[in-house]
């Protein structure tokens, strides 16, 4: 089977989804039943031509990328346009059996073009599913005919979670969408040896420093604590359009001392960094399924989170949902577990158990059955 794939970011550019579809990648490479070529994005002019592995080359459109981990609208046009070429170029040179999407835009529209030559998949991954996200409401409107046009050409959509299919179905009920998880690579993400931890709890959270993720009401949730008496620190990693003012906000509260802003961390560093915190926050308004979170169930971390989706396959006996998204009701849930040591330890075995529902092997597997499918 011959498959082309389109990303409109892999790593380094971008974050979940990228990293997403490398782990999905590895799972494929040198499966000698399976071709892979996949068109996606450059941080610098020029076309450049990878082999990731024997049976996968990589094609990287580059372009005037200004933000590794955000794209400006130009960004976005000067990569269709780019890729467009040299997908049509690929076309023309293979004899694919089908293409894989990732996001139903910009990739998917590459897709539609071509929709009477071949069949394609799209994963939906969040942001290109209308919903709540503050920054894109604008492009919702003007964009919703286009969106639905692919949905409907495609042969399949995909999404990670329940909570996101829901919400693509409410915006296209018509359609049919199967669910195919993302996954946590347990090998690299996985508790700490000792158990040994300081009198201060330690808290994270990763993710796109962006108005979706209100990391804002994370840091009125820990000046709450802070100010009633509570040993905590508070690691918030990840780079975005947000970084500026959050670091402001921590100034402005003189939490300096005890808030530690570290911009993105490379992927490579990350398994340590979830192994030397207590606890997982999160405020998001909306997941497809949180990377970060399944990255903390396999390293044993408890989850503190407001309600989004993926939160409800992946929280059970291992966190605490928030159901309103309020500083106040976040300070009371880590209270709960910074007061109490045993649930806290209950939590991180109950984490590891639920991490192991979600292997990268389990999800290949299921999308090379959707391919077969769809061939």
């Amino acid at each position: 089977m011959k498959i082309l794939m389109l990303n409109y970011e892999f790593p380094p550019i971008g974050g979940g989804a990228a990293n997403a579809h490398q782990c999905l990648l590895e799972q494929y490479a040198d499966n000698s039943d399976l071709k892979v070529d996949v068109l996606t994005s450059a941080p610098k002019t020029g076309f450049f031509e990878e082999d990731f592995a024997e049976n996968i080359t990589i094609y990287k459109v580059g372009i005037h990328k200004k933000d590794l981990h955000f794209w400006r609208k130009t960004e976005i046009i000067e990569w269709l346009i780019k890729a467009g070429f040299h997908y049509r170029k690929l076309l023309r040179e293979n004899d694919y059996d089908l293409a894989h999407a990732f996001s139903g835009f910009p990739t998917g529209w590459l897709c539609y073009r071509t929709a009477d030559k071949l069949p394609y998949i799209i994963s939906l991954r969040g942001s290109d599913v209308p919903g709540q996200h503050a920054r894109l409401k604008l492009d919702y409107k003007i964009l919703g005919p286009v969106f639905k046009a692919i949905w409907k050409n495609a042969a399949a959509l995909v999404t990670p979670s329940e909570g996101l299919k829901n919400r693509a179905l409410k915006f296209l009920p018509s359609v049919s969408i199967d669910v195919i998880p993302n996954c946590v690579e347990l090998e690299r993400f996985c508790p700490a040896e000792t158990t040994e931890k300081s009198e201060t709890l330690n808290l994270l959270t990763v993710g796109r420093l962006s108005v979706t993720k209100r990391v804002e009401i994370l840091i009125e949730a820990v000046r709450i604590l802070h100010k009633t008496g509570y040993k905590v620190h508070f690691m918030i990693v990840g780079g975005g359009q947000m970084l500026q003012k959050l670091q402001q906000i921590v100034t402005d509260n003189d939490l300096d001392n005890i808030i530690e802003i570290t911009g993105r961390i490379n992927n490579e560093a990350m398994p340590q960094v979830y192994r030397k915190n207590d606890i997982l926050i999160s405020a998001s308004m909306q997941e497809g399924m949180s990377n970060a979170m399944l990255e903390a169930l396999g390293s044993g971390l408890p989850i503190i989170t407001t309600r989004c989706e993926g939160v409800d396959e992946l929280i059970a006996d291992n966190g605490i949902v928030v159901e309103s998204a309020k500083a106040e009701e976040i300070a009371e849930a880590i209270k709960k577990l910074a007061d109490d040591r045993p649930t806290r330890k209950q939590m991180s075995l109950a984490a590891g158990k639920k991490a192991g529902q979600f292997t990268w092997d389990r999800s290949a597997e299921q999308y090379l059955n959707l391919y077969q499918r769809i061939k």
